[in-house]
């Protein structure tokens, strides 16, 4: 099939490059030419595992192009992908600007049918506003030609997106046309050989669904967050309740990590988007809200256990972080718990020593060159001459330090563990100070 996708950004690119892969001739727009041009070049904007050479196989074998060009990507594709950003507005609703500029673009040029799918996460009632859109600018061209308009959400964790997108738990198709079905039936076919995986029901249910998988996984995250946070209180040890609760299949291991906080692209604006949604229909979300807030909160716990530490002045103090990006397996920062730590720990007075796998041109990118943050090259170099180590990304290479050398690299041997990734006994062995995330008590030994 000739498909079209809009927009090249995380969701639209590994969609494309997926799609392509099995068969399909696809063309992405986007209106970013530099972009378009790194691409056709083989130069992918996003670090995600597999996605370079997905990318490059289908460039070099024809079924994959990248074009500025509007009209001809219309022109290609029977069915139209918008998968452009849609990112909070000021109140924390999803902004529409770019969705529905897509849509007049493909209005715009389209000469006969075609079947636009909202790829983007947007809010429940943007399909009636895509075809409104859609329907007004054909008008003015004093045309009548036939369009459908789909809502087919992505759910993609980023750092695996090409595996979920290849061998995908569910497909929602929302659409009340049975020959739009049919149409999304075969281009996904590839993909729903094993088992049926395409669930199909109207459009509405399907924006919905997005937006309730999301916050659901949020709210188990933030759910646990709050146990973590009594469980300190009580002596008790959060990852022992973890293990107790995850064993109940009602309930199960998945999301149920304590940590500092989630972020990314999709949890922070989502939960945001549907507690407004929910309020412009007279409803108030307050278990969303409650969300939100938790986890807002839980992004300070790093900072405040390193103040504790240093009762309360990090004035001059180097802090040496481990983990950059929102999760492992990604260089997204969007809403990074690191962000907020290295933000509270410039505002006291000191300074950072980072190290990340893949997230430090992002770092760069964001912060630019400032005197209180050093990039470093390895995870070692991160640790020499700083006060204390702060682990704020779960990456493979962060999992088993060498402790002593953590020890002796430290002015001040204390590790501030924020996703729980060593035993308080081990790291007490080497006579280092472990704050963890609910593991019952604060500080698990003092320093010396």
């Amino acid at each position: 099939m000739n498909v079209t996708v809009f927009g090249i950004g995380y969701v639209g690119l590994v969609q494309a490059a997926v799609l392509a892969e099995v068969g399909h001739s696809v063309v992405c727009v986007d209106v970013n030419t530099e972009r378009v041009e790194n691409l056709k070049k083989g130069i992918i904007p996003i670090y995600e595992p597999g996605l370079t050479p997905l990318v490059q196989a289908n460039v070099e074998a024809g079924r994959l192009q990248f074009t500025t060009d509007a009209e001809l990507g219309v022109k290609h594709g029977r069915i139209q992908f918008i998968a452009v950003g849609t990112p909070p507005d000021e109140d924390g609703s999803a902004d529409l600007q770019y969705v529905l500029a897509v849509a007049k673009t493909i209005a715009t040029h389209m000469e006969e049918h075609r079947i636009i799918v909202d790829k983007s996460t947007v809010p429940v009632g943007t399909a009636d506003k895509v075809s409104g859109c859609v329907a007004s600018v054909l008008a003015e061209r004093g045309v009548a030609i036939p369009f459908d308009v789909v809502s087919n959400p992505e759910f993609l964790k980023e750092g695996a997106a090409v595996a979920d997108c290849q061998k995908p738990d569910r497909i929602i198709v929302g659409t009340d046309s049975a020959a739009v079905e049919e149409k999304m039936r075969e281009l996904y076919a590839p993909f729903n050989r094993n088992h049926e995986r395409l669930i199909v029901m109207d459009v509405r249910s399907a924006e919905l669904t997005k937006y309730a998988a999301n916050c659901m996984l949020a709210t188990k995250i933030s759910f646990m967050n709050e146990i973590a946070n009594l469980a300190e209180r009580l002596g008790a040890d959060v990852e022992k309740v973890r293990q107790g609760i995850g064993s109940d299949p009602r309930i199960g291991y998945s999301f149920i990590y304590p940590g500092c906080g989630y972020g990314g692209s999709c949890f922070p604006k989502d939960v945001q988007a549907l507690v407004r949604t929910a309020e412009k229909v007279g409803y108030t979300p307050e278990l969303l809200r409650s969300v939100e807030a938790v986890n807002k909160r839980q992004k300070c716990k790093l900072f405040e256990n390193l103040s504790q530490h240093f009762n309360g002045d990090l004035q001059g103090k180097k802090i040496a972080l481990w983990g950059l990006s929102f999760k492992p397996n990604t260089d997204d920062m969007r809403d990074a718990p690191s962000r907020v730590l290295m933000e509270a720990v410039w505002a006291a007075g000191g300074s950072v020593q980072a190290y990340d796998p893949e997230a430090m041109n992002e770092t760069q990118r964001i912060y630019g060159h400032r005197a209180d943050l050093t990039l470093m090259g390895t995870k070692e170099a991160a640790l020499n001459g700083a006060d204390a180590l702060v682990v704020c990304t779960e990456w493979n290479v962060f999992k088993a330090p060498d402790f002593e050398l953590v020890k002796s690299s430290l002015t001040h041997p204390v590790i501030v563990d924020g996703r729980n990734q060593y035993e308080p006994e081990l790291v007490e062995g080497y006579g280092l100070a472990y704050y963890g995330i609910g593991r019952g008590r604060s500080v698990r030994v003092v320093e010396g």
